[in-house]
C-alpha cells in the first residue's frame, strides 16, 4: 500500500476523512480550491470548517493544483458534490494515467441526464475502472474515533480487493460488493427518505413514525433500485439499510436537517442558502422522480418530498397526506 500513491479531489467533510484515514495506508495528495484549506491541512492538519476539533493525519498533504493532485496517483477519489463531477473530471482528463482506477465517494445524481457517478466517470474517462465507496458513514463520528464500516463496490473484483486494503484503516471496516448500481443507487435515495423523515421529526411525529418512515422508504428504495439494475440484497446491506438508518436518525445529517427546517416553516432556498455543505437530497429529488416515472416505480415519499422541494406543497400538507394513504399489502406499493 505504501507505493499506492492516491489523489483526492474535494476538500469537504467526507472527502478530508477519507483522506485522512487513507494516509494510513499510502501517501495521499488532497485537492481543495480554497487555498486557505490548502495552507490549514499542510501547517495545522485541520479542517476546521467542515471538521471543526478534528486532527487529521499529519501525512495527509494537500494542494490547490488539481493536476499535482492527480499526475502521479495510482488511484483517484472523487469528493465533490455530485453536480460537479463531470466538469471536475473534465479538468483531470490532461493529467490522469492510464487505467488508474476512479472511486467516487459523491452520494447524488447528475441533474439532466440522471447518470450515476460511475456512468460519469466511464464517459469522461473512458478506460478507467470505475467504482463507489459508500455506507453509513458519519465524517465527525469516524474523526472522532467511532468504529464505522462501508463497501467499496466495482465489477473488478481483483482491483476491488486491492482498494479494499487501501480504503480500510483501524475501526474504519471496508466490505466488497460487485453490485455497483445498487451500492451507488442505495447512497442517493437514501438522502430523499432522510428528508421526509426530518420533515416528519419536526412535527413531532413520534419513534413509531419514524421507524415507518424509514421502513416504507427503504421499500421505495428497493423498488427503483432493482427496477434500475440493482441486487435486491445490496438494500438490505450497508449502503442500502445501513445508510439510510444512519442519515435518518443522525442529528449530523444535511438531508434530515433540510426536512426539520421545511417542517418549521422555512421555503427551500432559504434552507440550502444557508448550507455550506450540500445536502444532495435537494438536488436528487427531482431526478429521482423522473427516473420513478421512467421506470414505472410507485414513490410515494419521495414524491412528497419532490412536492415539497419544487415549492407545490409544504411539509405539513406533505405529512398529512402520507398519513391518509391506503395501506394495501406490504409487499405492494404505497
Amino acid at each position: 500500500m505504501r507505493q499506492m500513491r492516491v489523489g483526492l479531489l474535494g476538500g469537504g467533510s467526507w472527502g478530508t476523512t477519507v483522506a485522512s484515514l487513507v494516509a494510513r495506508n499510502a501517501p495521499v495528495l488532497l485537492w481543495a480550491r480554497d487555498a486557505a484549506t490548502v495552507t490549514e491541512i499542510n501547517t495545522r492538519h485541520t479542517n476546521e470548517k467542515y471538521l471543526p476539533g478534528a486532527r487529521l493525519n499529519e501525512a495527509l498533504r494537500a494542494t490547490a493544483d488539481i493536476g499535482e493532485a492527480i499526475a502521479g496517483a495510482d488511484v483517484v477519489v472523487v469528493a465533490v458534490p455530485s453536480q460537479f463531477v463531470r466538469t471536475t473530471l473534465e479538468s483531470v482528463r490532461a493529467h490522469i494515467r492510464p487505467w488508474v482506477p476512479v472511486i467516487s465517494l459523491a452520494k447524488g445524481l447528475e441533474a439532466g441526464t440522471g447518470k450515476r457517478m460511475t456512468e460519469i466517470i466511464g464517459e469522461v474517462l473512458p478506460g478507467h475502472p470505475a467504482g463507489v465507496l459508500t455506507g453509513p458513514n458519519l465524517a465527525r463520528e469516524i474523526m472522532a474515533g467511532s468504529a464505522a464500516a462501508s463497501v467499496i463496490a466495482m465489477e473488478d473484483q481483483t482491483i476491488v480487493r486491492a482498494l479494499q486494503r487501501l480504503f480500510s484503516s483501524g475501526l474504519f471496516r471496508v466490505y466488497t460488493n460487485d453490485d455497483v448500481i445498487g451500492c451507488e443507487l442505495g447512497g442517493v435515495l437514501k438522502n430523499v427518505i432522510a428528508i421526509a423523515v426530518g420533515m416528519g421529526d419536526g412535527q413531532g411525529a413520534g419513534d413509531n413514525t419514524r421507524a415507518a418512515l424509514i421502513c416504507r422508504g427503504l421499500a421505495e428504495i428497493t423498488r427503483l433500485g432493482v427496477a434500475m439494475g440493482g441486487k435486491p440484497a445490496t438494500f438490505a446491506g450497508l449502503a442500502g439499510v445501513g445508510d439510510l438508518v444512519a442519515t435518518c436518525t443522525s442529528a449530523q445529517s444535511r438531508n434530515r436537517h433540510v426536512g426539520l427546517e421545511l417542517a418549521r416553516g422555512r421555503t427551500i432556498d432559504d434552507i440550502v442558502t444557508g448550507m455550506y455543505m450540500v445536502a444532495e437530497g435537494v438536488k436528487s429529488a427531482p431526478v429521482v422522480m423522473a427516473l420513478a416515472e421512467r421506470h414505472g416505480v410507485d414513490m410515494p415519499l419521495a414524491r412528497e418530498v419532490y412536492d415539497v422541494v419544487r415549492g407545490r406543497s409544504s411539509a405539513r400538507k406533505a405529512f398529512r397526506g402520507l398519513l391518509r394513504t391506503a395501506a394495501g399489502a406490504e409487499s405492494e406499493a404505497g
